[in-house]
């Protein structure tokens, strides 16, 4: 059984989510632009924007794991907002006073990245203890929904504010995101109860943090039976995908001379699969059961990608990367709120935080290393070549969900 009524809380909680989650989409590509057209940065520059602030980023939010797990999530997520909104807010301002300059992209780049992670690990512990058990795959259902919504209206929206009044703009327009989204959490009202303080390390005052806090999210998801593999696949699949990304857009934007509004047409359009996918997945759990849907979705988005290594000039070739994208996003978007879903039952309410913190960690830093990586790559055998080995990759990542969805690994359905 489907369930739907979610309560006032979750609806403020939704409501946040939907309004960050569309600033994010509408700035998607204003740092690049900032950073060529605004800094006249190269190549090398853009391509450090694009992986060395994230990847620093993930590297100082180590530590906030055990540092949100003992604490409030609510006040945590608005603070997370309220940071983001303020270093955003720093790029239309230094603009203003030309004393803009890469650095500062950069550091915004990175802080907006720790802010990411230590929201999205107090968010999951906070929906955890929000919804209902049973609810937990329709609440997640929502949420993926909501995302790709937002990707497929955002960056041409973006795009389009873009060319009347410059990158900037959307920047300041992420950022009243953030604000929006800190009164939705505000407007949930009520008084969330203090975490359990389990750790010693946080009995005394002057002992906040030990170093074994730092790995008890790490351990939780490479010793747990039904976790470790789920993790392990998830992250190599989001970084090959995330890291074929670049490549690809050489290749359509350079040789095959696709125009920009094109590129943009043929990766939001097939967002719409990614609502439909969203909205099939807790009838599909319900239908067959989370194992199955776990496998089968998990197995079948890894066979598309392979097929953007051949995409040709032309209404043909954007007809491709289109079809391709709506199977990988479909399949992604009945897969990814079934993982969330699973992820969090499985999870001790101790340790959410935690373990939500290091999978995000990993999952940031696997997309800048991987992205490194194809961008090398890239530069000595073509992004073709690139694109396709990527994809071929992929094809063995689902061997990693025959463990994680073996039977016991996960429960079966919802709520069980």
């Amino acid at each position: 059984m489907v369930r739907g009524a979610l309560g006032r809380g979750f609806g403020w909680l939704w409501a946040a989510y939907a309004m960050s989650s569309f600033g994010t989409w509408l700035a998607f590509s204003a740092f690049p632009l900032i950073a060529v057209v605004v800094l006249h940065a190269g190549p090398a520059e853009v391509a450090a924007l694009a992986a060395v602030g994230p990847a620093v980023g993930a590297l100082l939010a180590v530590p906030l794991g055990p540092w949100v797990e003992f604490r409030r999530k609510r006040p945590v997520m608005i603070a997370a907002d309220l940071v983001r909104c303020a270093v955003l807010l720093s790029v239309p301002a230094a603009y203003a006073l030309d004393a803009l300059g890469f650095w500062q992209l950069l550091l915004v780049s990175a802080v907006v990245a720790v802010a990411d992670i230590a929201f999205t690990a107090a968010s999951g512990a906070f929906l955890k203890g929000l919804v209902a058990p049973g609810d937990l795959l329709v609440a997640n259902g929502r949420f993926e929904a909501t995302m790709w919504t937002s990707s497929m209206l955002g960056p041409p929206l973006g795009g389009a504010l873009t060319a009347l009044f410059g990158p900037v703009l959307t920047v300041a327009a992420d950022a009243v995101s953030y604000l929006l989204s800190a009164a939705g959490l505000r407007a949930i009202g009520g008084r969330e109860p203090s975490p359990a303080r389990k750790s010693p390390a946080h009995d005394n005052p002057a002992h906040r943090l030990r170093a074994a806090d730092l790995f008890v999210g790490w351990r939780h998801l490479l010793t747990h039976r039904g976790l470790r593999p789920l993790f392990l696949n998830a992250v190599l699949v989001n970084g090959l995908i995330m890291a074929s990304a670049p490549p690809l857009a050489v290749l359509m934007l350079g040789p095959l001379g696709f125009a920009p509004w094109q590129y943009t047409l043929a990766f939001a359009v097939p967002c719409a699969g990614g609502l439909l996918g969203s909205r099939l997945a807790p009838r599909l759990v319900a239908r067959f059961g989370r194992r199955r849907v776990l496998r089968t979705a998990g197995t079948l988005r890894a066979l598309w990608p392979v097929g953007l290594a051949f995409v040709s000039a032309g209404p043909g070739g954007l007809a491709l990367v289109m079809a391709v994208e709506f199977g990988l996003i479909f399949l992604s978007a009945v897969f990814n709120p079934v993982l969330a879903t699973s992820r969090l039952e499985l999870t001790p309410t101790d340790r959410v935080a935690r373990t939500l913190s290091a999978w995000s960690v990993a999952s940031r830093a696997s997309v800048a290393v991987l992205t490194a990586l194809w961008g090398t790559l890239a530069a000595l055998t073509g992004p073709r070549t690139a694109i396709g080995l990527a994809g071929i990759l992929l094809w063995a990542t689902p061997l990693l969900l025959v463990a994680g969805t073996a039977k016991g690994a996960v429960p079966a359905s919802a709520g069980r």
